[in-house]
């Protein structure tokens, strides 16, 4: 199959468009993929995406005064961080913590990090910020051991491996 827009090399990159509820499919080479890739990149970019995704007619003004919310430590504008998809610093988080938390819970189906976290030189925080993001500490040995015979038991073999591999890290530390 050759591509689609120059017709001369093989098609190696399968495209299915929606516009309009009208599906498209277009095979393209890996230059005409890239071309087309950077000319999507430029109508929607990664700040469309999480401005779409923000809480869209909310404003942190009260009704009939116009306040415009700002960072506390950096002075970045909420509307800023919404224009072009990043935060000024760590504080960010605290000050815009109302408007972040719906986006992070949309973004990754949760606002609390499950994942690992470092052994040494990681700061603990006194309490988390609610409706921010939480750091949860790794499962325990035994917890992790449970958590293998039920996926065991289960019959869920991909699962299982993975929880092997965690102990088998949790062990080496």
């Amino acid at each position: 199959m050759t591509c689609d827009i120059c017709g001369k090399k093989k098609a190696t990159v399968h495209l299915t468009e929606i516009v309009d509820e009208q599906m498209t499919e277009m095979h393209l080479c890996e230059e005409c993929a890239r071309q087309k890739s950077s000319q999507m990149e430029q109508q929607f970019g990664l700040a469309d995406l999480l401005a779409g995704l923000t809480d869209s007619g909310k404003t942190a003004a009260k009704e009939g005064e116009k306040t415009i919310l700002k960072c506390a430590r950096c002075s970045l504008p909420y509307e800023d961080f919404r224009k072009f998809g990043r935060l000024g610093c760590a504080e960010c988080y605290t000050s815009f913590k109302e408007h972040l938390s719906g986006l992070l819970r949309k973004i990754h189906g949760s606002n609390k990090y499950l994942g690992k976290s470092p052994a040494t030189g990681a700061q603990q925080l006194d309490a988390p910020i609610e409706g921010t993001l939480t750091i949860v500490p790794e499962e325990n040995l035994e917890d992790l051991k449970q958590q293998l015979k039920a996926a065991i038991a289960a019959e869920d073999f991909e699962k299982a491996a993975t929880v092997r591999d965690k102990i088998r890290n949790f062990e080496q530390r």
